[in-house]
């Protein structure tokens, strides 16, 4: 297969996994928030939120994380030349980090169907981001293809992240003090 079609799929691939990864947390916290309803609307709520997660987590998210890697192997196995950049080195960290953040992910998946998920709305829309700063490293990365901006790009993205948090933050005192709960 041409090199450029292998590109593509990996390419594809990272976006509907990141897809999968931003909605998934998005579902855990839709999950927590159903506590505060009544008795009836909290069960048909976390049902459902229940069979949305394993339906993404299954159907999309898994098999995007296992064909970003099966293309990525393939595109190194075309070009390995590409394993002794100091900017794909870091690339793969960070990629490395990613797939551990998936794993994390998986544990509260299996506590969330297990009626386990101790995490507040505010800890999981936190946690929503770091799937945001792995993509911001990363792609800066392959696009600049330069291990040394990865420094100023990593100070941008813990700034980055702070403005993030702040924002959050800042979110929630705005729904506390205007009293909406969702």
């Amino acid at each position: 297969m041409e090199f450029g079609y292998i590109k593509a799929l990996h390419i594809i691939f990272v976006v509907t996994w990141f897809a999968g990864l931003f909605y998934i947390v998005r579902l855990f916290i839709y999950f927590v928030e159903a506590d505060k309803e009544d008795a009836n609307a909290k069960a048909i709520l976390q049902k459902q939120y229940k069979l949305m997660s394993k339906r993404l987590w299954y159907g999309i998210t898994w098999p995007s994380a296992v064909l970003t890697a099966f293309f990525a192997f393939w595109l190194l196995y075309e070009v390995p030349g590409f394993l002794y950049q100091s900017w794909m080195q870091v690339k793969l960290t960070f990629v490395f980090g990613l797939y551990v953040y998936q794993f994390l992910c998986h544990r509260m998946y299996i506590q969330l169907i297990n009626d386990k998920l101790n995490f507040s709305s505010l800890k999981l829309r936190i946690w929503n981001e770091v799937a945001t700063v792995f993509l911001f490293a990363i792609v800066f990365l392959v696009v600049l293809k330069n291990a040394i901006s990865w420094v100023w790009g990593v100070v941008g993205i813990v700034l980055f992240g702070v403005i993030l948090m702040l924002a959050i933050k800042t979110y929630k005192n705005i729904r506390e003090k205007k009293g909406i709960q969702k």
